[in-house]
Protein backbone atom coordinates (compact mmCIF):
# COMPACT_ATOMS: atom_id res chain seq x y z
CA UNK A 1 0.00 0.00 0.00
CA UNK A 2 1.23 3.45 -0.86
CA UNK A 3 1.74 5.93 1.97
CA UNK A 4 1.22 9.58 1.00
CA UNK A 5 2.28 12.53 3.14
CA UNK A 6 1.28 16.09 2.39
CA UNK A 7 3.04 19.38 3.01
CA UNK A 8 1.33 22.69 2.20
CA UNK A 9 3.25 25.55 3.84
CA UNK A 10 1.20 28.34 2.25
CA UNK A 11 -2.36 27.12 2.96
CA UNK A 12 -4.48 24.32 4.38
CA UNK A 13 -5.74 22.05 1.58
CA UNK A 14 -9.38 21.00 1.81
CA UNK A 15 -10.57 17.40 1.93
CA UNK A 16 -11.72 17.48 -1.71
CA UNK A 17 -8.20 18.36 -2.93
CA UNK A 18 -6.56 15.75 -0.68
CA UNK A 19 -9.01 13.09 -1.92
CA UNK A 20 -8.35 14.05 -5.56
CA UNK A 21 -4.58 13.78 -5.09
CA UNK A 22 -4.81 10.47 -3.22
CA UNK A 23 -7.14 8.98 -5.81
CA UNK A 24 -4.86 10.08 -8.65
CA UNK A 25 -1.59 8.93 -7.07
CA UNK A 26 -2.97 5.61 -5.83
CA UNK A 27 -3.26 4.79 -9.54
CA UNK A 28 0.54 4.49 -9.55
CA UNK A 29 0.33 1.65 -7.02
CA UNK A 30 0.18 -0.98 -9.77
CA UNK A 31 3.81 -0.20 -10.67
CA UNK A 32 5.14 -1.27 -7.25
CA UNK A 33 5.72 -4.71 -5.80
CA UNK A 34 5.96 -3.40 -2.25
CA UNK A 35 4.81 -0.40 -0.20
CA UNK A 36 6.29 2.95 -1.17
CA UNK A 37 6.34 6.39 0.36
CA UNK A 38 5.15 9.44 -1.56
CA UNK A 39 5.73 13.05 -0.51
CA UNK A 40 3.47 15.73 -1.99
CA UNK A 41 4.25 19.42 -1.49
CA UNK A 42 1.66 22.00 -2.54
CA UNK A 43 2.73 25.63 -2.82
CA UNK A 44 1.32 28.95 -3.97
CA UNK A 45 3.57 31.26 -5.95
CA UNK A 46 2.73 34.97 -5.91
CA UNK A 47 3.19 36.19 -9.46
CA UNK A 48 1.85 39.69 -8.77
CA UNK A 49 -1.37 38.87 -10.62
CA UNK A 50 -4.79 38.28 -9.16
CA UNK A 51 -4.41 34.50 -9.51
CA UNK A 52 -1.47 32.79 -7.83
CA UNK A 53 0.26 29.94 -9.66
CA UNK A 54 -0.03 26.52 -8.06
CA UNK A 55 3.09 24.39 -7.65
CA UNK A 56 3.00 20.67 -7.02
CA UNK A 57 6.12 18.67 -6.15
CA UNK A 58 5.80 14.89 -5.97
CA UNK A 59 8.60 12.63 -4.69
CA UNK A 60 8.33 8.85 -4.67
CA UNK A 61 10.91 6.67 -2.97
CA UNK A 62 11.63 3.64 -5.13
CA UNK A 63 14.37 1.03 -4.90
CA UNK A 64 17.56 2.74 -5.99
CA UNK A 65 16.50 6.33 -5.35
CA UNK A 66 13.73 8.85 -5.77
CA UNK A 67 11.48 9.81 -8.65
CA UNK A 68 10.68 13.50 -8.51
CA UNK A 69 8.43 15.77 -10.51
CA UNK A 70 7.52 19.45 -10.20
CA UNK A 71 4.71 21.13 -12.11
CA UNK A 72 3.30 24.67 -12.12
CA UNK A 73 -0.17 25.64 -13.33
CA UNK A 74 -3.46 27.41 -12.66
CA UNK A 75 -4.98 24.61 -10.54
CA UNK A 76 -3.64 21.89 -8.28
CA UNK A 77 -5.77 19.35 -10.12
CA UNK A 78 -3.99 20.19 -13.38
CA UNK A 79 -0.53 20.08 -11.81
CA UNK A 80 -1.21 16.78 -10.04
CA UNK A 81 -2.55 15.23 -13.25
CA UNK A 82 0.53 16.37 -15.18
CA UNK A 83 2.85 15.04 -12.44
CA UNK A 84 0.99 11.72 -12.44
CA UNK A 85 1.58 11.31 -16.19
CA UNK A 86 5.25 12.24 -15.92
CA UNK A 87 5.88 9.86 -13.03
CA UNK A 88 3.91 7.08 -14.70
CA UNK A 89 6.15 7.33 -17.78
CA UNK A 90 9.27 7.21 -15.57
CA UNK A 91 7.95 4.14 -13.75
CA UNK A 92 7.25 2.37 -17.05
CA UNK A 93 10.85 3.04 -18.14
CA UNK A 94 12.16 1.69 -14.83
CA UNK A 95 10.05 -1.46 -15.11
CA UNK A 96 11.40 -1.98 -18.61
CA UNK A 97 14.94 -2.09 -17.24
CA UNK A 98 15.81 1.57 -16.92
CA UNK A 99 17.42 3.21 -13.96
CA UNK A 100 16.20 5.73 -11.45
CA UNK A 101 17.67 9.04 -12.61
CA UNK A 102 16.89 11.29 -9.65
CA UNK A 103 18.67 10.78 -6.36
CA UNK A 104 17.86 12.55 -3.15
Amino acid sequence: MMQITFNAPDFSPDARLINFIEHKLYGLDRYFDRPVHVEVCLKLQDTGKKIDEKITEVKIHVPGGWIMDKKTGNTFEATVTASYESIRRQLVRIREGGRVSAQR
